[in-house]
């Protein structure tokens, strides 16, 4: 259960970059470029993720 903590806290990162830069209109190619609302959503779903990132390491090293 770790990994998969871990796992999706790693996506949700790379997913909420993405969508920031996206927001941001400068990663183009999307519907989402230029959208300023991923621009604030985008942050929050890197958040959430690293979040999920920090517990799940603790979790493991308190788990050995």
């Amino acid at each position: 259960m770790r990994w998969f903590g871990l796992v999706v806290g790693i996506l949700a990162v790379a997913i909420g970059v993405v969508w920031t830069l996206q927001g941001l209109n400068i990663l183009g190619g999307s519907s989402m470029s230029g959208n300023h609302t991923f621009v604030f959503v985008g942050p929050l779903v890197g958040v959430i993720g690293l979040v999920l990132v920090i517990f799940s390491r603790r979790r493991a090293s308190t788990a050995q």
